[in-house]
């Protein structure tokens, strides 16, 4: 039988891939779904009529303009409460740990939403603004939390699965979100607002789970070393895997993991809380990973795809699909596509192929289906218009363009969406990971808000052609980025990142793989010298201090 993980699986022992680590991916992985239940619900929620006729969003004394305005300000107020969230997420991660970090964010979730929805009775936009925002300081913090415990938890073969776990439940999120509110347009009446209260409870169906689930988790056995809680984060790191404290595959992780945090506490000793912020910016190392973080953000976000998800039933329409059910039941099978695709990342390709090619074969079937409907808007002008004429042959090419939005959603699933969140993982020391996450979250939102803000604006201002053209010019850039920039850090322990971001800066995105094979943390070492693990093990009678001697021998 095929097995695409068995190359890299192949020095890690069978124990450590237990129901202990996939309860933990699934109850972290399942935070995914906060951002995707709110991107597919709120521009699903704003074509619902009962909506529309409470916050005025067609109302006939407004200009197109302040429409368009109004809906990119509800839209918009949960990426600027993430903002904040992503922000603030770094010091309560590294303060009270990953797991009470969720329990309070789940709160502040739950709290915004229920704000949100209590504005039916009163019609108070500023309701919906104010709970939009507090819910966001709370989604804002899942991306930071969630892939930082994820990555730190995961043994490094299938980190990139683990990560993309979260990944995949954005698109759970916004694929359950798109069929409750098809769901709700068809059997909820349009008389009342439950048509869209409906569907947006599942907010807090989501939080209530995932509050409830994090008490049945195991704290990260990385955070407990660097708070100092050793003999804790041995206990963790031991059910985790499946394995006895003193198995050497548990040891020299440990020993990774200490060796890694004295170092950075050597470089930083005497420095005040500015210290890894100071740090962050002051060598070159350090310097490039965050040039990795913040471009990967910027040009993931404005390449379109992010803009198609929240307001999906207006591109269908632009592309000629009418009727509002059609628009909603195409947008539902548009989450469908998003989400096996994401999986088919998560589950074969992110770790089979590497992170370099998925992320660029993902980024050129994104361009290649924003060029063809780029190309179509400028062609056809008149599609979608009320009693225009089109021949076969336009009808043809406006299927094609339907097809190419699902095309566009399988290239981002495929690429920039994993990736976005697993690199900023994955690329930064134990000390400044949390750090490193909130810098590369907060620009995720800055640039998400900025986004979807502009997007109603310029449909206005440079037509739906040159819209998309400006998203396919940005997708064309990216793929250059990924090319000279990007290293390749499949396979590679947590701890062994150092090696590669020493490497001359134009060598690491092109080179740094090849060059820096065989180097890193102690359990990679092992890797490389071919050493198994019962090969480590020595007589019954040694106890586990004399394994920790043997294995640091033999390093």
């Amino acid at each position: 039988m095929w097995n695409p993980w068995r190359e890299n699986l192949k020095d890690t022992p069978k124990e450590s891939l237990n129901w202990r680590l996939w309860y933990g991916v699934f109850v972290f992985g399942l935070m995914g779904a906060a951002r995707g239940i709110d991107e597919g619900l709120i521009g699903t929620t704003a074509t619902l009529d009962p909506f529309i006729k409470k916050f005025g969003l067609e109302d006939p004394n407004k200009t197109k303009h302040e429409k368009a305005e109004l809906l990119s300000n509800i839209t918009s107020m949960v990426q600027m409460g993430s903002i904040l969230g992503a922000l603030v997420a770094f010091y309560l991660t590294d303060k009270i740990g990953r797991l009470w970090a969720v329990r309070l964010l789940c709160c502040l979730w739950v709290f915004g939403i229920g704000i949100f929805l209590g504005s039916a009775s009163t019609g108070n936009l500023g309701m919906v603004y104010a709970g939009r925002f507090i819910a966001g300081i709370g989604i804002g913090q899942t991306t930071v939390v969630a892939p930082t415990y994820l990555a730190e938890t995961a043994p490094r073969a299938i980190r990139g699965l683990c990560v993309c776990a979260f990944a995949g439940s954005v698109y759970l999120g916004i694929m359950l979100a798109y069929f409750a509110s098809w769901g709700s347009s068809i059997h909820i009446s349009d008389k009342t607002d439950a048509q869209w209260l409906v569907p947006n409870s599942m907010h807090l169906m989501f939080a209530g789970i995932i509050f409830t689930l994090s008490f049945f988790s195991k704290e990260s056995p990385r955070w407990l070393i660097k708070v100092g809680r050793h003999e804790e984060a041995l206990k963790n790191l031991s059910v985790l895997r499946q394995l006895p404290p003193d198995h050497p595959y548990v040891t020299t992780e440990i020993l990774d993991i200490n060796d890694q945090l004295n170092r950075e506490r050597e470089a930083t000793m005497g420095t005040s809380w500015l210290g890894p912020i100071r740090e962050l910016f002051s060598s070159k190392a350090n310097l490039y990973r965050i040039q990795l973080s913040i471009f990967s953000q910027l040009l993931s976000q404005w390449s379109g795809a992010n803009s198609i998800t929240i307001y999906a039933p207006e591109y269908f329409e632009m592309m000629g699909t009418t009727g509002q059910n059609e628009k909603l039941f195409a947008t539902a099978i548009f989450g469908v596509v998003k989400l096996v695709s994401s999986l088919l990342c998560a589950f074969v390709l992110i770790d089979y192929i590497g992170r370099k090619r998925a992320l660029s074969s993902g980024i050129t079937l994104q361009l290649i289906s924003m060029l063809y409907m780029a190309i179509f808007l400028f062609v056809d002008k008149n599609v979608g218009g009320e009693g225009v004429p089109q021949s076969p042959a336009m009808k043809h090419a406006a299927m094609g363009a339907i097809v190419m939005i699902y095309f566009s959603g399988f290239g981002w699933a495929l690429g920039w969406n994993s990736i976005q969140y697993l690199i900023n993982s994955e690329i930064y020391p134990l000390r400044l990971r949390a750090l490193g996450g909130s810098i590369a979250m907060t620009f995720h939102f800055v640039n998400q808000y900025g986004n979807s803000k502009a997007v109603p604006l310029m449909f206005i201002g440079m037509t739906h052609g040159g819209t998309m053209l400006f998203f396919s010019l940005v997708t064309a850039i990216g793929l250059l980025w990924v090319w000279f920039f990007l290293p390749e850090t499949t396979g590679k322990s947590l701890e062994a990142m150092d090696e590669l971001f020493n490497l001359p800066w134009y060598l690491i995105g092109r080179k740094g793989a090849e060059m820096t094979r065989g180097h890193g943390g102690l359990s990679e070492v092992l890797d490389v010298e071919g050493e198994k693990a019962a090969e480590v093990h020595v007589e019954e009678k040694s106890g586990p201090a004399q394994r920790h001697e043997n294995v640091e021998q033999r390093v």
